[in-house]
C-alpha cells in the first residue's frame, strides 16, 4: 500500500493569482503534469492525460491574461474529466473494453463547453466505473493505495486528493459524487439533480444522472458550480440564503448500521455547528429511507436497460458482468411498472419536502464506515442513494478519520436551492 495526499490548491486563490499575473497557467498545468508522473503508478487516477494541448491553452490564457482578457472565474485552471463526459480531441471510453478503441469525440460536452468558457483547461479524462455503474476502475485511495476510492467517479475523487488537478467533473446516478469525496477526504457539490446539463454525457439512468464538480474543500467545490453556473443569486426566499436555516439530522433505520466511527463523527460535526451558532434539531424522517431506495433502483434499472440495451450486442468479454447483469434486470421489468415507480416517487419527493420548512438543510451520513479495502468493490451507496432521487442539491462535508481513512458527511435541500445551500455548506464547513 501507498500513500499519496496531496493539497492541489485553493480554486479562487489559483485564479486570483493568475489575474494578478502572480502565477502562469503554464506553470501551473506543469505542476499537475509533473505530480501526475508521481501519483499515476500509485493510485491511477487518470485514463489519458492530454499535457500537450493542455500546456498550448494555457499559454494562450496567460498571453490574454497579458492584455487584460479574463474569461471568467477559473481563467488557467486546469480541471479533468470523468471518462463518460465528452471531450473534444478524446475518446470517451467509459471504462469499458467495447471501446477501447473508440474515435476521439468530435465535440465538448456542454458542461466542459462552459468551463472552458469561464478560461479552464482541460488537463485530461479520469478513470469511471463502467459506464457509471459498479464494475470497478483502476483508480485507488491516495489515502491508502489498498483501498477503493469510491465510485462511480473514482479517478475524480482519487485526482484530487493526490493533488493531481484541483478541480474534476464526476456524476451521480446513486452516490458517485459524493461517496468518492467521502472515502478520498475531499469536497463535492452534487447540483439538484438533472439540472446540469447531461448533453455529451453518456446516459445511466437519466432520471438521476447529474454531472457535479470536486475540489479539495467545501469552498472549491462550491466556487466550482458557481463558476460554472456564473451566477450568484438564490432563488430562495427574500434573502437568498440559508443563513439562519435550521439543519435538520434525521433519524432513520435505513442508517442503524453506521459504523462507531461515523456515528461519533456525526455527533461532533452535530456539536461544532452548534457551538458556531446553527440551530440543529433531530427529527423522524417522514418517509421511509428504505422504499425511497428502492423506487431510485427501480427506475434505475428499467432506465438502464433502455439506455444501454445495445451493450448487448457486444461479446460478453467486453462488458461487465455487474453492468450486463443491469441492463437484463431493467430490460424485465415493464413499462407499467416504472411509471407506477416515477408517480410513487413523485408523489414520496411532495410529502418529504412538504413536511419541512421551505429553508430546513438535512444533514446525514455519506456511508456507513470509511473506503473498505480492495478496489473490487466500489463501496455503500445505500446512505446516499435515495438523496439523490429526493432530487436536492448535495455537498459533501469531511467529518473526521477512521482507522486511518476519512469519513464524511453531507448536506441536502430542497430542489433549486443550491445557491443558498453553497452558501451555508461553507459557514458549516469553516
Amino acid at each position: 500500500m501507498a500513500q499519496c495526499v496531496e493539497d492541489p490548491g485553493r480554486l479562487r486563490e489559483l485564479a486570483a493569482r493568475i489575474a494578478a499575473e502572480e502565477l502562469s497557467p503554464v506553470d501551473l498545468v506543469q505542476r499537475y503534469l509533473d505530480r501526475i508522473d508521481v501519483v499515476q503508478p500509485l493510485a491511477e487516477p487518470w485514463r489519458e492525460v492530454d499535457g500537450e494541448r493542455a500546456l498550448a491553452l494555457a499559454q494562450k490564457r496567460e498571453e490574454q491574461v497579458a492584455r487584460g482578457e479574463i474569461l471568467g472565474p477559473l481563467h488557467g485552471i486546469p480541471f479533468g474529466v470523468k471518462d463518460i463526459i465528452d471531450v473534444e480531441g478524446l475518446p470517451t471510453r467509459c471504462n469499458c473494453h467495447a471501446f477501447e478503441g473508440r474515435a476521439p469525440s468530435q465535440a465538448d460536452a456542454e458542461v466542459v463547453v462552459s468551463l472552458r468558457a469561464n478560461g479552464a483547461i482541460p488537463l485530461g479524462k479520469l478513470h469511471t466505473t463502467e459506464f457509471a455503474f459498479f464494475d470497478p476502475s483502476p483508480a485507488r485511495n491516495p489515502h491508502n493505495t489498498a483501498h477503493t476510492p469510491g465510485g462511480s467517479s473514482s479517478g475524480s475523487g482519487a485526482a484530487v486528493a493526490s493533488g493531481t488537478i484541483p478541480l474534476a467533473l464526476g456524476t451521480q446516478t446513486m452516490a458517485s459524487l459524493n461517496r468518492p469525496a467521502t472515502y478520498c477526504g475531499i469536497a463535492a457539490f452534487k447540483p439538484s439533480t438533472r439540472s446540469v446539463s447531461g448533453f455529451g454525457v453518456s446516459p445511466l439512468a437519466p432520471t438521476f444522472d447529474t454531472v457535479g464538480f470536486y475540489g479539495w474543500s467545501v469552498d472549491d467545490a462550491v466556487y466550482a458550480y458557481e463558476s460554472y453556473m456564473r451566477r450568484g443569486i438564490s432563488p430562495v426566499g427574500q434573502s437568498g440564503s440559508f443563513r439562519d436555516a435550521r439543519i435538520v439530522v434525521l433519524e432513520d433505520e435505513l442508517i442503524a448500521d453506521m459504523s462507531a466511527d461515523m456515528k461519533a463523527g456525526l455527533n461532533q460535526t452535530v456539536d461544532r455547528l452548534r457551538a458556531d451558532g446553527h440551530m440543529v434539531e433531530h427529527r423522524p424522517a417522514p418517509v421511509q429511507f428504505e422504499r425511497v431506495g428502492e423506487l431510485h433502483w427501480n427506475i434505475l434499472a428499467y432506465e438502464t436497460g433502455r439506455t444501454l440495451s445495445h451493450m448487448l450486442d457486444y461479446p460478453k468479454d467486453a462488458v461487465g458482468e455487474r453492468i450486463r447483469s443491469l441492463i437484463l434486470e431493467g430490460k424485465a421489468l415493464s413499462d407499467e411498472l416504472c411509471l407506477k415507480n416515477r408517480s410513487e416517487l413523485a408523489a414520496v419527493q411532495e410529502n418529504f419536502f412538504r413536511a419541512f420548512n421551505p429553508t430546513d438543510v438535512f444533514l446525514w451520513p455519506a456511508t456507513p464506515g470509511p473506503a473498505p479495502k480492495g478496489i473490487a468493490s466500489t463501496g455503500e451507496p445505500k446512505y446516499i442513494a435515495p438523496w439523490t432521487a429526493l432530487g436536492g442539491p448535495m455537498v459533501s462535508l469531511p467529518c473526521g478519520m477512521s482507522g486511518g481513512m476519512p469519513i464524511g458527511c453531507f448536506v441536502s435541500s430542497a430542489p433549486g436551492t443550491d445557491h443558498a445551500l453553497g452558501e451555508l455548506a461553507r459557514s458549516m464547513a469553516s
